[in-house]
């Protein structure tokens, strides 16, 4: 499993300051939709910069206009640009074919979808890198968990395949962990705790017990 940073409620340099402290713990920074929104391609670019060799992503959540949007999350500095699993197949093909392009990868955001598993395999056979099973921002207070809907993708794509996303925690990552996705998706566990580095490193050692 590889650990991704999502990087969402701060400024460019709040988050350049938090990956001084924890990039080498973090396999994957995500540069969040609402940094994007905020300040464009020059987030991705500026943690590109300062971080040469890390892999980034740019959660643009692309819904259409597939291959242009794609191709410019590329531009950035992008090496995983993320889709909604909700948008047409042929957005999702454009965006696929200019990841392609430049051996970039594409992860598909399963946000507000129903038939998660099914959409799941359709999403591979369109050429997607990653299913991210993904809990919404605004349904964490409800108490929901991406876990019922990781168990029923786990059941149809190869762990390889898989990503999980929405409200990962110490607790939540060791319920994750035997379905051992390709990538778990933490952001407040890490970005609103008092000591970040000592947040990463109990994370870290989750999933890195796994590989022992």
């Amino acid at each position: 499993m590889q650990l991704q940073l999502a990087l969402d409620l701060c400024t460019i340099d709040e988050a350049l300051a938090m990956l001084r402290e924890v990039h080498d713990l973090v396999d994957i920074t995500e540069v969040g939709t609402p940094m994007i929104l905020r300040d464009g391609m020059a987030a991705v670019s500026a943690v590109r910069r300062q971080h040469p060799t890390m892999t980034v992503l740019a959660d643009l959540k692309i819904i259409d206009a597939g291959e242009h949007e794609a191709a410019l999350g590329v531009e950035g500095g992008a090496d995983i640009i993320t889709v909604l699993g909700a948008a047409d197949d042929a957005t999702i093909r454009g965006a696929v074919k200019a990841a392609a392009q430049h051996k970039r990868m594409v992860m598909a955001d399963m946000i507000t979808i129903d038939d998660v598993a099914g959409r799941a395999v359709e999403l591979v056979g369109l050429g997607v890198d990653l299913v991210c099973v993904h809990t919404a921002y605004d349904r964490h207070v409800t108490g929901a968990d991406p876990l019922e809907d990781l168990m029923s993708v786990a059941a149809q794509l190869e762990p390889r395949q898989m990503a999980v996303a929405g409200g990962i925690n110490e607790e939540k990552l060791m319920q994750v962990r035997p379905y051992q996705p390709a990538v778990v998706v933490v952001g407040g566990a890490i970005t609103s705790a008092p000591d970040i580095r000592q947040a990463t490193l109990r994370l870290r050692r989750i999933i890195d017990h796994d590989c022992q």
